[in-house]
C-alpha cells in the first residue's frame, strides 16, 4: 500500500453508479414527455430481448442510522404499510399504460431504508400485484435488503414463496462501540441465524453489506468483523466506504464527528486488510468494493464479461431498462434518468394525481452515451478502448491527463486500450473522473461528493 499515492489522490469524486453523475443532471431537468419517450423506445427495443428491471424503494425504518444518507423515513407505526403499497401499484399502473405489450419482468429488488419493515402479508400483496399480468423471465430473480434484527422467519419463507432466492443483510461492523455510534446494534448471533435460516430455506445468493472508514473501527475491530463474516460463508461480501457527507440536506450523521474517523492512510488500510483476509477465505474481488464466491452469479456475470453497474451497484442482471418505483426511486431507461419526488407528500400526491411522481431528470446526449459506456468498462472491467466513439482530440486530452497516472503505474495502455492495474484498482474513481466531462466543464465551487478512498 503506498501511502504517498493514496494521499495524492484522496479527493472528492463521484462513485459512478450513473453517468452523469446526479448533480451534474440538466439543471432544468427533463420533460415529462420526454421521459415517457424513452421509457417506451427502450421498453421495445429490449422487452422481448431480455425484459426489464424494477427497484422498489420501501423508505421506511423504525430507527434512524446515522451513517446512512439513503432517503428514508422513520416510523414506529406499521399503518404506513399498506397506503405507500397502493401507491406504489398506482405508480406501477401508470408505467404499463406507455408499454404498448406485457412487460417481461426479469429482476425485482426490494431497497430501503428497511423493506422489512413491511409485514410478510403486505410484502406478498406487493410482489403478487407487481406480477400480476406480466410475463415473469425464465431467469426471473427477486431480491431484497434486510436488517437482521427486523427480519422474521415469515418474512424469509414468504418473499423465497415468491421467487426471491437473493437476499442482503446490512451488517456495517460487528464492534459495539462502532454499532453505539451509527446507531445501529445487532449482535453476531443474531446475524448467523436469520443468515442459517435463509440458507436453510433454499436461498442461493446471500449477501452481508459492511462499511470500513466508521467511527472508532480499529485493526481489531475490522479483523473481527471479517473473521465473523468468513465464518458465515455469504456468497457475496459488499465493503463499502463509509461515505461521509454531513453537507447534504436531510443527511443526519451524528454520533460522532470527524476526529473519530480514520482517514486516508489508515482508512485504506482496513480496506486492504480486509481485502487480504477474504481473498484468505475464497472469496474474488469485484469490481471496487465488492467480492464474491467463485460459485456466485457475480462472479460468474465478471468471467463472461456481463458485470453491471447501475443505481443499485453491481450486479449479474442488465436490463437496458429500469424502472424505480417509491419516493425517490431512479429510474433508467439508458437514454435518460428520472428521479421521483423525494418527499412521501410529494411523491404520494402526485400519484394520487394520476402523475408520474418525477422531480428531476437528464436525457442523454451523443456524447454523454459514450463517456456512460467508457466509464461502465473501467467500472466493471478495468479497461475501455479509447478509440471507441471518442474524437481524436478528446483521446488525446485523455491520455494526456492520464500520463501522471501512467507514471505512478496505476494505468497502462496498448495502442488504444486503457488498463486500470491491479496497483491502480483503489483509484478507479479517480480514472473515472479523468472521463468525466461534465465534472471536467463544472467544477463544483463546494464539496458534493465524498473521498474517493
Amino acid at each position: 500500500m503506498d501511502n504517498v499515492l493514496i494521499r495524492k489522490y484522496n479527493i472528492p469524486g463521484p462513485r459512478y453508479t450513473s453517468y452523469p453523475t446526479v448533480p451534474f443532471w440538466h439543471p432544468e431537468g427533463i420533460q415529462l414527455i420526454d421521459w415517457q419517450t424513452s421509457v417506451n423506445q427502450s421498453f421495445q427495443e429490449s422487452n422481448q430481448r431480455e425484459g426489464i428491471s424494477l427497484y422498489i424503494h420501501l423508505p421506511f425504518c423504525t430507527s434512524l442510522c446515522t451513517f446512512c444518507a439513503c432517503h428514508k423515513r422513520i416510523s414506529k407505526t406499521h399503518d404506513v404499510e399498506l397506503p405507500y403499497i397502493k401507491t406504489l401499484l398506482k405508480e406501477w399502473g401508470l408505467y404499463r399504460q406507455l408499454f404498448t405489450e406485457k412487460p417481461q419482468l426479469k429482476e425485482i429488488h426490494l431497497g430501503g431504508g428497511t423493506p422489512t419493515f413491511f409485514s410478510a402479508e403486505n410484502l406478498r400483496l406487493l410482489i403478487e400485484n407487481l406480477l400480476e399480468d406480466s410475463i415473469v423471465a425464465p431467469d426471473f430473480i427477486l431480491s431484497f435488503e434486510a436488517h437482521p434484527n427486523h427480519t422474521s422467519v415469515e418474512q424469509i419463507e414468504t418473499l423465497y414463496q415468491l421467487g426471491a432466492r437473493r437476499n442482503s443483510f446490512g451488517i456495517q461492523d460487528y464492534d459495539l462501540t462502532v454499532q453505539k455510534a451509527i446507531h445501529r446494534v445487532q449482535r453476531f448471533d443474531q446475524v448467523k441465524a436469520i443468515h442459517d435460516l435463509s440458507r436453510k430455506i433454499g436461498y442461493t445468493s446471500i449477501s452481508h453489506d459492511l462499511i470500513f472508514g466508521l467511527p472508532f473501527q480499529t485493526e481489531t475491530s475490522i479483523r473481527d468483523t471479517i473473521e465473523k463474516t468468513i465464518s458465515l460463508r455469504p456468497d457475496r461480501v459488499a465493503y463499502y466506504s463509509y461515505a461521509h457527507v454531513p453537507w447534504i440536506k436531510g443527511v443526519m450523521q451524528r454520533g460522532f464527528n470527524e476526529d473519530n474517523l480514520p482517514k486516508d492512510v489508515e482508512k485504506r488500510y482496513f480496506y486492504e486488510l480486509g481485502k487480504e483476509m477474504l481473498f484468505e477465505g475464497g472469496y474474488v474481488e469485484i469490481g471496487m468494493d465488492h467480492f464474491s464466491l467463485p460459485t456466485d452469479s457475480l462472479y460468474q456475470a465478471l468471467k463472461n464479461h456481463r458485470l453491471h453497474r447501475n443505481f443499485m451497484g453491481y450486479t449479474a442482471s442488465k436490463t437496458q431498462l429500469m424502472i424505480g418505483l417509491g419516493m425517490s426511486a431512479i429510474s433508467d431507461s439508458w437514454y435518460a434518468f428520472a428521479q421521483n419526488e423525494k418527499s412521501l407528500k410529494a411523491y404520494t400526491q402526485r400519484v394520487e394525481n394520476n402523475q408520474l411522481p418525477i422531480m428531476k431528470g437528464h436525457l442523454l446526449n451523443t456524447e454523454d452515451l459514450i463517456i456512460r459506456q467508457h466509464i461502465l468498462n473501467l467500472m466493471c472491467h478495468l479497461k475501455t478502448d479509447l478509440s471507441v466513439g471518442l474524437s481524436n482530440i478528446l483521446q488525446y486530452k485523455i491520455r494526456n491527463q492520464l500520463q501522471e497516472m501512467e507514471k505512478d503505474g496505476l494505468v497502462t495502455f496498448d495502442d488504444s486500450m486503457l488498463f486500470i492495474t491491479e496497483k491502480g484498482r483503489m483509484f478507479i474513481r479517480n480514472v473515472c473522473m479523468v472521463f468525466d466531462l461534465r465534472l471536467m466543464h463544472h467544477q463544483p465551487e463546494t464539496r458534493i461528493f465524498s473521498m474517493t478512498i
